[in-house]
């Protein structure tokens, strides 16, 4: 993880600081696709999938940047920082450790 540094313009800084963008991204997202959604149809009916298609991209968008935001706030930066936080979950909860390279079983 990350130190917090103390300024200066090579100064390293951790956690929400860094990643507010993703989650302002996300709530823009959100807010839009709200707007949209309520919105409802409007104009030529030809247009409808491509407007149905936006609404629902506007949506998983948002998800995504929400997932990303929590994601690297929590300090989660790559897969194999992903895998040990699966096994210390594993390991919490008394599963027994997977065995092999993890492809299958």
């Amino acid at each position: 993880m990350e130190e917090q540094g103390q300024g200066g313009a090579g100064a390293v800084v951790s956690g929400v600081e860094q990643y507010w963008w993703w989650a302002a991204a996300s709530a823009a997202q959100l807010g839009w696709g709200i707007s949209s959604f309520r919105k409802g149809h409007a104009g030529d009916s030809r247009l409808m999938p491509f407007k149905a298609f936006s609404v629902a991209s506007l949506f998983v968008g948002a998800s995504a940047c929400a997932a990303i935001a929590s994601l690297r706030a929590s300090g989660i930066h790559s897969v194999e920082d992903m895998k040990v936080v699966g096994a210390n979950i594993r390991t919490g909860l008394g599963v027994r450790p997977r065995e092999g390279n993890g492809r299958g079983p």
